[in-house]
């Protein structure tokens, strides 16, 4: 047994270092692989290093069956699939290598010296650095075209974001391949360009080095700053604590060094920088639960200048062309708990966004305006953010929702840009069919967006959402190219309604939960669809007691009810699905019945349990009356039934249920 991906099978995986961050590694990989059967090998020349890796990596383990994250057996399997030695000779037969040393030039070349002559030649050799170029450490490789850096972040297991930087010498096959595998293993990657520092370090050192240069300037204290820090910039901890806990001081004062010339002068060392790292000393930080008082005005002064920094930071990394909107934005707030750079510059509007950074750049001379802010403050616009991203593979444009953070869940920027890329697919005449998938493993579409449900009020507000939703998903079942839904992951409520309203529909093998209607749950009835079409697809019948009671079911059960055509394996579920949508495939498509269908003179009883009489009855409505006329018929009359359920109590005591208790809480409902 092994885990296979894209034509490699990986029997086995190296890891080498057993220092801070090499351990974290090593355990993410048992995790997601161990159940292949996979072996993780972790090599370091120090043997007490790997006695205190794997002392502290199995203490994670044990940890996790404590908080429930992994089961007993799935804990031992995990511990029994490491090994730790100092025996390079045990990485032989690894397909995948994983260098995670210290960031040392030398070092970590002499590392890949000894990998090559000890790894098979098509081996995939990687270094985890934050800041080298692979060019540098590369230098010396006989073959760079299968090496390539990556970048973890703390902490290593659990922290999903993961920079891809490929050489110069890189082979694109290298470079997708390790893009394709961190997402398949449940990683986020983005592919970055060759800088030192590469995307996200220069915004989380470069905005610690702006609260120390307003620290050493007297702005405010580390403790005032970093309370003020949280407040303006959303920050799960403040700069000086992050510091801390990272332990990131002396890499942080090397880095920024080096950015003095190849970035720009703003970034430099301060002495009191250097002094922290000569004397080990950790800054000064609220305790936890300790309120940190800050007057308005110095709160406000401090806010905009930290506001200022981090605006200018991000426009400097897209300005340099080695990453984009859509990556940094999701991998910022990702990575280092912030929030989203450009979402918080149009929340305060470009202009006043623009003014923020010459603020800070009054004050600090050197900083560098990036005249990416410039241009789009002088359109006026907002920036265009996108969660919905295309590409062209085999003549058929692949269309991925990215919304890790929330399992790609939709709102109304997903289906405006869900509309635009299907629209511009139709219009393009290169492209003969189009492909729908979420991004990951996780998650197709994990349902309509929570927070956007609980903002409706009125019946009128339910209507108009229902009727955006079906606007847009009748552009893709209208659309005269053929779509293919390819689920990669589970496809709750809304999500399984895209997917309905796709032509042609498949699903990675395996899936243990694939679908399912849970509005039930949530006190209120499908709105984009399901009540018309899972009828039309699978048969009323069928559909029935799905729909009313919410039951997620599995992919098996998915193809034997005929909503799913096929499963197939996860490297091949993107390949199957271009396939389908270009032609080549061969597969012919049944369209959905347009017109009625047929009701049996009687239907099953369903056991709603705990769940809602009142929704319980508009649901049955908007199933049976639907099925007697027409889809669009059918569509407009769920759209009012939606909006009916908006003013019922129940549908208020299903939101606040799921939002403060989680999805596996059952909802008190009222039945009315």
């Amino acid at each position: 047994m092994a885990f296979t991906f894209q034509g490699r099978t990986l029997a086995k995986v190296g890891v080498v270092g057993s220092g801070q961050i090499g351990p974290d590694i090593a355990l993410f990989f048992s995790k997601v692989l161990s159940e292949a059967g996979t072996r993780v090998v972790v090599v370091d020349v120090s043997q007490a290093a790997l006695d205190k890796g794997k002392e502290r990596t199995e203490k994670k383990i044990r940890k996790g069956v404590e908080s429930n994250a992994f089961k007993p057996d799935e804990a031992e399997r995990m511990i029994g699939a490491l090994s730790w030695t100092t025996d390079y000779g045990q990485l032989g037969g690894a397909e995948l290598v994983v260098e995670a040393a210290t960031e040392d030039v030398a070092l970590k070349r002499r590392i890949f010296a000894q990998l090559e002559t000890t790894c098979a030649p098509g081996a995939v050799l990687v270094s985890n650095s934050s800041h080298l170029e692979p060019e540098a450490i590369f230098a010396e490789s006989s073959d760079p075209s299968r090496c390539a850096c990556v970048h973890y972040f703390f902490p290593a297991e659990r922290n999903i974001v993961v920079e891809v930087i490929p050489g110069a010498a890189t082979s694109p096959a290298t470079a997708d391949w390790l893009m394709a595998f961190y997402e398949a293993i449940g990683k986020v990657p983005i592919r970055v360009g060759s800088r030192y520092g590469y995307a996200i370090d220069p915004i989380f050192e470069g905005l610690f080095l702006a609260a120390l240069n307003l620290k050493d300037d007297g702005v405010g204290t580390s403790k005032e700053i970093d309370t003020v820090a949280r407040e303006a910039l959303g920050l799960g901890i403040g700069p000086f604590t992050a510091m801390n806990l990272t332990g990131g001081n002396p890499i942080t004062a090397v880095g920024l060094d080096h950015y003095t010339t190849k970035i720009n002068a703003w970034f430099r060392t301060p002495q009191s920088l250097k002094d922290a790292v000569a004397s080990k000393t950790a800054w000064e930080m609220p305790a936890r639960d300790e309120k940190v008082s800050v007057p308005p005005e110095k709160a406000r002064e401090i806010g905009d200048l930290l506001r200022g920094a981090y605006f200018g930071l991000v426009g400097e990394i897209l300005d340099s062309g080695i990453s984009n909107v859509a990556d940094l934005d999701m991998a910022v707030a990702t990575a280092l708990v912030i929030s989203p750079p450009f979402q918080l510059m149009n929340e305060a509007g470009p202009r006043e966004a623009l003014a923020l950074v010459e603020k800070f750049r009054a004050r600090y001379p050197t900083f560098v305006v990036p005249e990416s802010l410039r241009k789009q403050a002088a359109s006026g616009k907002p920036w265009d953010i996108p969660v919905v991203l295309s590409r062209d593979v085999d003549g058929a444009r692949v269309i991925t929702i990215r919304r890790p953070g929330v399992l790609n869940a939709l709102n109304e920027t997903v289906f405006e840009q869900l509309e635009r890329e299907v629209r511009a697919a139709e219009a393009d005449p290169k492209v003969k069919g189009i492909v729908v998938t979420g991004f990951g493993v996780k998650a197709f579409v994990s349902g309509a967006d929570i927070g956007m449900l609980s903002r409706l009020k009125t019946a009128q507000e339910g209507f108009e959402n229902s009727r955006l939703f079906h606007r847009v998903l009748d552009v893709i079942e209208n659309a005269k190219k053929p779509v293919v839904a390819a689920y990669n992951g589970l496809a709750f409520g809304g999500g399984n309604e895209l997917a309905m309203a796709c032509h042609h529909r498949i699903a990675r093998k395996g899936l243990k939960i694939l679908a399912g209607q849970p509005e039930p749950n949530l006190g209120i009835i499908p709105g984009a669809g399901g009540t018309q079409r899972l009828p039309r697809i699978i048969g009323l019948e069928k559909a029935w007691p799905l729909l009313r009671t919410g039951r997620p079911f599995s992919g098996k059960e998915a193809r034997e009810l005929g909503l799913v055509a096929e499963e197939v394996e996860s490297d091949q579920l993107i390949p199957r699905a271009v396939a389908i949508a270009n032609g080549s495939a061969g597969v012919n498509m049944t369209p959905i019945e347009r017109g009625p269908i047929p009701v049996a003179a009687s239907l099953p009883d369903v056991e709603i349990g705990h769940l809602s009489r009142r929704i319980d009855a508009i649901l049955q409505k908007a199933i049976l009356d639907g099925a007697k006329g027409s889809l669009a018929d059918g569509l407009m009359l769920e759209s009012r039934l939606f909006g009916e359920c908006v003013e019922t109590k129940d549908m208020h005591v299903g939101m606040e249920t799921f939002m403060t208790q989680g999805a596996r809480a059952k909802a008190p409902f009222v039945h009315a």
